[in-house]
């Protein structure tokens, strides 16, 4: 085990070393270890105390952490059959730990008595209080209370919604890939722009095929969607992404998610009743910010209330545009991007594709780096000397004011073969202080952004600049702390509610001239983004927002419906419950061929469970702090440390809303949000 590279608990992964083989036998050695440690620490003679208790228990989950981190990332971003089988033959087995951990009776007791010991409690700080306050509720929530036979019950349940999850995300990702539309025909991709054609040639030639591919990766399947005049084209591609891991997809049955999803809703209810919750809404909501899921469904419907009625009136001006310049007497769903981009474009005379140049990866990058240094008075670097899992990774050190190295992060950008589909930021290491001083905090991004073509640098569009900044504001929260406790230092701790608010603070950037000055440069000349582009730019800036918004709020209110209205004699009711939400907020209803909850990876597979409502709910606490840099100017340096220390510093170690009320000075208003969405405040 000495030669596992997994078990190298000092420096950064060492990705080229790592090889399937390894994962089982890290595994299963480390939690031995874990289990033995545990069983001398409850049976210290001593009472127990921070550091005889706690402080241990931080460091045995900090060296799981960094063992099986790295494996679910490497499964994420660089799948194989056999990484694949290893890292499914390990989920029983974390699962089955972590149940023990968290219902062994003798640590809650050794947990609350930290807590009942009144000379023990009185000596701790504030943080060191909410962590052990956190642990007794997680104890809770893991069912420490209930008589054996539920325990177990409960035990079983885990594991099996572990490798449930599993499951969907391969589905999802193995669909996504199954399918391609290869084109002998260059007429039939007439619409697409230069970029968009680029890279399906080079996907086709990278394929050993003549001609254009085009798959549902994201930077492939949008730009079908949005300029495709081919309207059987747009139709195909949009029924195949719309199945994806569905029973009619084209490719085939075999990753159909249906019975998968029954049986996680199925089981997640099963969990929440066992520990007296009425469903599993309730259950979820335990640890964030909303406090019962009718005051969350209230927000979604007031959000509704303000934003349905100017998305009504945005459909229908789409219709009637569509119907009198394009020819399209009903609008379908596989229409309606490609119509609003030939809207935009009549009404603000602006498109993606006219932004693209401007924002190339080679400007983009630093300039958001630049950023960041000007705001918050850090420095960033590139450090070409750490390991990487693939050639399109960079590796970046970010250092204080002081010069001192504060924290490490991977940048891997593009759309690839074997990689999951989206974007997210993850932790590759916690922050934390050790016996051997401080352990820096290191992250991962990853998004799934248009390659380079042609010898080209990357040219992203505005959207996609957009998304690096939002995964680069999580990256912020968890790299910038602080807090030198691993359960509450960057996101860990923070209600995932809240944990939304930085990444959708750093969005707002993407809008300011100032801030464009540094990230925008046309990718040959260098050239600024021009002021008439930027005027149109911002004109079209909340062209359709309403339908956006109401778009969220289906996805919020059908997550959390689905979770609070489930019943076992009904079973899941997908398609029902959808068309109700749909019925009640939707402004354009997608064919019933439709089965997009079965490739909804946020609630069955990536932690949003009856939580998705987090994006809008976190988006009026961004809004409301951005709206104190609009007041001071957004590159006020006093409002950007400020930021810094009350919000991305003390990561968890403190309830968001204190941390909100700190760097406002005042509960949240919603004024900003529907500012900033160009929606009426009435």
């Amino acid at each position: 085990m000495n030669d596992n590279p997994l078990l190298q608990f000092t420096g950064l992964p060492p990705f080229a070393a790592i090889r399937p083989e390894h994962v089982e036998p890290a595994i299963d050695a480390l939690l031995a270890q874990n289990r033995a440690e545990l069983a001398q620490l409850l049976a210290q003679p001593e009472a127990f105390t921070w550091d005889n208790l706690v402080a241990p228990l931080e460091e045995l989950q900090d060296r799981l952490n960094r063992v099986w981190g790295p494996v679910g990332h490497l499964n994420a971003v660089m799948n194989s059959d056999a990484l694949r089988a290893a890292y499914n033959a390990c989920l029983p087995k974390l699962s089955a730990y972590y149940t023990e951990y968290n219902q062994n009776e003798a640590l809650y007791r050794a947990t609350q008595s930290l807590r009942d010991n009144s000379r023990v409690w009185d000596g701790l700080d504030a943080v060191q209080r909410k962590i052990i306050e956190d642990s007794l509720r997680d104890f809770r929530l893991a069912g420490v209370a209930l008589p054996e036979d539920k325990k177990a019950r409960y035990g079983q349940i885990a594991q099996e919604l572990s490798q449930l999850g599993a499951k969907f995300s391969e589905n999802v990702l193995d669909s996504t890939h199954a399918f391609s539309r290869h084109i002998s025909d260059v007429t039939e991709l007439a619409g697409l722009p230069e970029s968009a054609l680029a890279l399906a040639k080079q996907t086709a030639q990278q394929r050993g095929l003549d001609g254009w591919l085009l798959t549902l990766e994201f930077p492939s399947y949008l730009p079908v969607m949005n300029y495709a005049e081919d309207r059987r084209l747009r139709e195909a591609m949009y029924a195949a992404y719309a199945t994806r891991a569905a029973e009619n997809f084209p490719a085939g049955a075999q990753w159909d998610n249906t019975a998968t999803v029954a049986r996680i809703l199925e089981l997640r209810h099963e969990m929440a009743r066992l520990l007296d919750f009425p469903d599993y809404a309730e259950y979820s909501l335990a640890t964030k910010m909303a406090e019962s899921a009718g005051q969350v469904i209230d927000f979604l419907r007031d959000l509704s209330r303000r934003a349905k009625p100017q998305a009504e009136h945005e459909v229908a001006e789409l219709q009637r545009f569509a119907s009198t310049e394009l020819g399209l007497d009903k609008l379908e769903s596989w229409d309606v991007g490609y119509a609003s981009e030939k809207l935009k474009l009549r009404r603000y005379s602006i498109s993606d594709e006219e932004l693209r140049p401007y924002f190339p990866q080679t400007r983009v990058v630093p300039g958001l780096f630049a950023l960041v240094e000007r705001l918050f008075g850090v420095s960033i670097r590139e450090n070409h000397e750490v390991e990487v899992w693939h050639p399109d990774v960079h590796a970046y050190d970010i250092f204080g004011s002081d010069g001192e190295l504060r924290a490490q992060f991977y940048f891997d950008l593009y759309a690839r073969p074997h990689k999951r589909g989206g974007a997210w930021m993850d932790s590759a290491i916690a922050r934390r202080r050790t016996r051997n001083g401080l352990q820096l905090p290191v992250a991962y991004m990853v998004c799934n952004f248009t390659p380079p073509v042609g010898g080209q640098p990357a040219l992203f569009t505005h959207g996609e600049v957009e998304t690096l900044f939002h995964e680069f504001g999580h990256g912020l929260h968890h790299m910038l702390t602080k807090v030198d406790y691993a359960s509450v230092s960057g996101i860990s701790g923070v209600e995932w509610d809240a944990v939304e608010l930085p990444s959708q603070f750093m969005e707002n950037f993407c809008w300011e001239r100032e801030a464009l000055d540094l990230i925008a440069g046309h990718w040959q000349s260098g050239e600024h983004l021009p002021d008439a582009l930027y005027e149109r730019m911002l004109a079209a800036k909340n062209f359709q927002s309403a339908m956006m918004t109401v778009r969220q709020l289906e996805f919020g209110l059908f997550d959390l419906r689905l979770h609070r209205e489930y019943e076992p004699a009904r079973g899941p009711r997908l398609l029902e419950l959808l068309a109700q939400v749909r019925d009640e907020v939707a402004v354009v209803q997608p064919p019933a061929y439709n089965r997009y909850p079965l490739s909804f990876s946020h609630i069955f597979a990536g932690g949003y469970a009856a939580g998705y409502y987090s994006y809008k709910w976190a988006e009026v606490l961004s809004a409301d702090v951005f709206a104190a840099f609009e007041e001071a100017g957004v590159f006020d340096s006093n409002t950007g440390r400020r930021f810094l220390g009350e919000i991305l510093e003390v990561g968890g170690s403190r309830p968001a809303i204190e941390s909100f009320k700190a760097f406002r000075g005042r509960e949240p208003r919603i004024d900003a949000l529907l500012r900033h969405s160009g929606i009426a405040a009435a």
